[in-house]
Order: structure tokens, then sequence, then C-alpha cells
């Protein structure tokens, strides 16, 4: 029955009109952003590989299913809040918090610090014996248990969907120019929240669910007794999810693959510390503590691999490097894949990614390569359909910075420029 209470709740948030308002919103905010990596992967590849509409419906849909995930999880493991408990506001901090940064939409820091007022309010009502204080009333170890199971879900959303809109980008390293992937993706969830209701509270349209025996599975500061016999309600929310990575030492699916399983790791940590904090005050500190602290190491140890690590995408004297190719194109057809080193073309040994540009121009419409695959075996691909007029669709990795061009950098003016430079390009042709 808790199933079927649960899904009735997210369906509520997808039918009821204000909240089918709130998601056109999330779905028109997360659509310009899609559009911008449309723009960067287009002036990058050469061509869309998704549409900014199609990136944004698969965050939508794909959001549906994390948020019922999250939903069933919580309301079968008995994630539990009293009605006057503040707690959708660590939904419009986290919303808030992205505008500053956009690392900040995790929950590890909008909850940790509601927790810590809440926790201090509640201290300084008793002390000073003024009642109106407390007026978070957000019990610590409902809130940290959401939190983590938030993460699991979103580090199962990250191995899924993570790597889809991956926007080719270059930095310098060691004097040699390395290609990687910048990886930016948001989920709209909406998930549905348990509340106990006081006696004289009106239960309206919301998904009222009668519990068992067994239920809550999990510890909480609400009596047992009093979980039994209180009245239990489904409220939907919305929430927003992100993930925000670089990587130039794995390909994207080896970078998603490791960064979901990193928060995984930390989602199950944290709920374990979260059901401790129920004995005594210092371990819901400690719990709001490791939250958000945790979550930065995730990211420095994640940054630290990176800097430590071996470059995947980077030109040698063997060949040139291939970091991306466009979908449909020449190249494509061919069977190159990023991480191909291009050795000959046309049983010429490639000195540069210029010099290809040249035999494919001389060239009257087959062309040949030498290929290095990711193994380490050698392959011969041929195209016989080439012109000058063609786009070979390759993003090649230069050993030098190539003229009149640009090496797209991780920052957000510099992206904003670009951007700029773009549309106002536009405008003249």
């Amino acid at each position: 029955m808790i199933l079927l209470y649960t899904l009735k709740s997210v369906a509520f948030a997808l039918t009821e009109p204000y909240l089918v308002l709130l998601l056109a919103i999330l779905a028109f905010t997360l659509y310009r952003k899609n559009k911008q990596t449309v723009i960067m992967q287009q002036m990058i590849i050469g061509e869309k590989i998704n549409s900014p509409f199609e990136l944004t419906i698969s965050q939508i849909v794909i959001g549906i299913f994390g948020g019922i995930l999250v939903s069933v999880i919580m309301s079968y493991l008995g994630v539990i809040f009293d009605e006057n408990s503040a707690i959708d506001l660590i939904f419009l901090a986290s919303i808030i918090f992205m505008f500053f940064n956009p690392r900040f939409i995790c929950f590890s820091y909008s909850g940790a610090i509601l927790g810590f007022i809440s926790i201090i309010l509640s201290v300084l009502s008793q002390e000073l014996n003024i009642a109106s204080l407390n007026f978070l009333k957000i019990d610590v170890v409902s809130l940290m248990s959401m939190v983590a199971i938030l993460h699991l879900v979103e580090g199962i959303l990250i191995i899924i969907d993570g790597k889809r809109g991956a926007i080719p980008v270059f930095t310098s390293k060691d004097g040699n120019i390395i290609g990687g992937f910048a990886l930016q993706r948001y989920w709209a969830i909406p998930m549905a929240i348990i509340f106990m209701l006081h006696p004289k509270s009106m239960i309206g349209s919301f998904s009222q669910i009668s519990v068992q025996d067994w239920w809550p599975l999990i510890n909480n500061s609400i009596p047992h007794s009093i979980l039994q016999n209180a009245v239990m309600v489904l409220i939907p929310f919305y929430a927003v999810m992100g993930y925000n990575s670089v990587t130039f030492t794995r390909d994207v699916k080896q970078k998603t693959a490791m960064s979901g399983g990193l928060i995984i790791l930390y989602s199950l940590a944290l709920f374990g510390i979260a059901q401790a904090a129920v004995f005594n005050i210092w371990l819901k500190f400690l719990a709001l503590v490791f939250a958000p602290l945790a979550h930065e190491g995730i990211m420095l140890l994640q940054r630290n691999l990176e800097m430590k690590g071996k470059p995947k995408y980077i030109s040698s004297n063997e060949g040139i490097m291939v970091l991306a190719v466009a979908p449909n194109s020449p190249a494509n057809e061919m069977g190159i894949k990023s991480g191909d080193l291009l050795v000959e073309i046309n049983s010429e040994k490639i000195e540069s990614e210029d010099r290809i540009m040249e035999i494919i121009k001389e060239c009257s419409n087959f062309i040949w390569f030498k290929v290095k695959r990711v193994a380490g075996n050698f392959e011969q691909v041929s195209y016989n359909r080439m012109n000058k007029n063609k786009r070979l669709g390759i993003v090649f990795v230069p050993r030098n910075i190539p003229k009149n061009s640009m090496v797209v950098k991780l920052d957000k003016n510099r992206f904003s420029e670009i951007l700029n430079k773009i549309k106002n390009k536009d405008k003249d042709d």
C-alpha cells in the first residue's frame, strides 16, 4: 500500500496545475543551460549532437524516475517530518545557492546549514524560554537521512545519464595540449515526503497513508508509539539535482562511473551517521559536519586524481589524438572513435592536423587512415565519398595551439565571452 500511495503522490506533482507550472519553470531553466551546451558542442565539434529540447526532455524523464526512486525509498524506510517542519526550505536554499556556484545546488550544503540553524534555534528557545525561536523544527536525523537517500539516487543518475551533453575542452600540462570533457547535467526531481499531521490538521487532497507494525524501518526522533497512531500524509515537492565535473584522464563513461560510485559510497556513509545521530546532539552535529566536508573531500579527491593522473587525450610523435567524432560524419562512418590515434593518412605519416586537411583537399574522393586503437592494435579504415566541401568530423588534440582558434577553458566569464562572439557572428551573417 505504501508503494501505491507514494506513486499517487508523485503523480499529483505531475498533474496539479501549480506544480506543473513549477516543473515548466524548471524545464525552461534547464533548456537555457542545454542551449549553451549545444552551442559549445556545435562550435567545437562542428554539429549538434543533441538538440536542447532532447537534452531537456531526457533530464525531465530521468528526473521523474529518480524522484519515484527517492520517494519509494524514503516512504518504506520511514523518513518523516513534522507538519510544522520547515524542511521545504532545503529545496529553495539549494536552488538559491546554485546561482552563487553550481556545485552548491547539492543538498549536503543546504541541509547542513538548515540543520545547524534548527539545532541552534532549538537550544536558544529552551535556554531563553522563548518558544517562538524554535520555528524551523527540523528533525536532523530525518533531514540527513533524506540527504543521504537523495545522494544515493544522484549517484545512480550520474552513472545513467551524467555523460550526456559532454563538451570537449582543452588545457595545457607540462608544455603539452591535452584534451578532455566538461560534464554538466541537472535533473528535476518530483518527490513525495511523509509528514506527520497534528489531530486538528486538514488532510486536503494529499495522499494519506496507513502504516503497518513493521514501519518505519529506520530510526528517527519520533517515538514508535506516536507514529503508529499519528496521521501520515505524502506531500509532493520538486528538487533539482546537479552534476558538474571535468576529466582529462578518463573517457566520459569511466568518469561518470567513478563519480557516481563515489557519491553512492558517500550516501551510505552519511546514512549510517544519520542513523547514529538519534542517540545524542553531538552525533547530530557530526552528521551535519560530515555532510558538506565529505562532499568537498570527494571533489578534492577527484581533482587530485585529475592533476596526478596520466592524460588520456594527448597527441604524440606517433600520431594525432582524436578527442571527439561528430555523429553524422565521414569519420564516424569509418569507425573512428574518441581515443584513437591517427598515425597515417593515404600512406603518409601524419605530422600535424593541418596536413590532414591539406591531403583531404587534394584527394579525389578516397581516403584511408592507419589508426591506433585504444587497446593498442592498428587498423586501416577508409572512406570513398570524400570531397573538399565535406567536413571530416573529428575534433583533434593539437600538438600546438592552432592559429586563429580558441582553447576552451572552464571559466564562466570566458564561456560567456565565447557565446557572445558566436551570437554576434550569427547576427552579422
